[in-house]
């Protein structure tokens, strides 16, 4: 279990992300790019690709499901009532690379040496 405001300083904690209201729902952005949004208090929706999203509801199915917008498969939805910290900021952290601009990439130091994602 992850709460709300552990999620929320986990996503802040990436270089150069700002928290912006999204349509009435906190988002999390890095050079305006959205890579997480909070649609309530137990859930986020974080930004992945479609291997990443398969891997990961098949690996974590009790604390993630896939994320669609309209016909496109976005990410995943996660439940913080399920989901431990390792899981969110290796998701984050990897939502967050897919954003960043490449001098970001370049420069950032992984907070972690292992992914529970795959």
């Amino acid at each position: 279990m992850v709460s709300l405001a552990v999620a929320r300083r986990m996503a802040l904690s990436f270089p150069e992300v700002i928290e912006q209201d999204h349509h009435g729902m906190a988002s999390f952005r890095v050079q305006g790019k959205i890579f997480t949004t909070v649609p309530d208090a137990r859930h986020l929706h974080v930004m992945l690709d479609a291997f990443v999203t398969h891997a990961v509801v098949g690996s974590h199915p009790e604390a993630c499901e896939e994320l669609w917008w309209g016909q496109r498969l976005s990410g995943v939805r996660v439940n913080l009532d399920h989901a431990d910290r390792d899981l969110l900021a290796d998701l984050l952290e990897d939502a967050w690379l897919r954003r960043a601009p490449k001098r970001l990439r370049d420069a950032y130091k992984p907070k972690r040496s292992s992914s529970n994602i795959h």
